[in-house]
């Protein structure tokens, strides 16, 4: 991805997830044909997102290509569990000191 992010737009990154999905899937040593049969999703589905033309995969499709690919590990990556602010950090001791 390009280092500022947020000058992109939508579709501009759908369209570079797309380009580094096809080449995480080849890299598997697999077509089109064999992840539409793993996924249940259409090559028309997979080749319009590694085209850049797809903006509308659903999540669950994304998370089942990702699946595929061995990569489902990095959804978490997209968003983070959050750390706990320091406001929740404090009434949470002051709970624990009141028993």
């Amino acid at each position: 991805m390009v280092e500022d992010i947020y000058a992109q737009s939508n579709n501009e990154i759908v369209a570079q997830l797309g380009k580094r999905f096809q080449h995480y899937r080849k890299q598997m040593g697999l077509t089109q044909k064999q992840l539409a049969e793993i996924t249940g999703i259409s090559v028309f589905t997979i080749s319009a997102f590694e085209k850049g033309t797809g903006m509308g995969l659903s999540l669950t499709s994304f998370t089942n290509m990702m699946r595929s690919i061995e990569q489902l590990d990095q959804i978490d990556a997209l968003l983070p569990e959050l750390p706990e602010t320091p406001k929740a950090l404090y009434e949470k001791q002051f709970k624990q000191r009141r028993k």
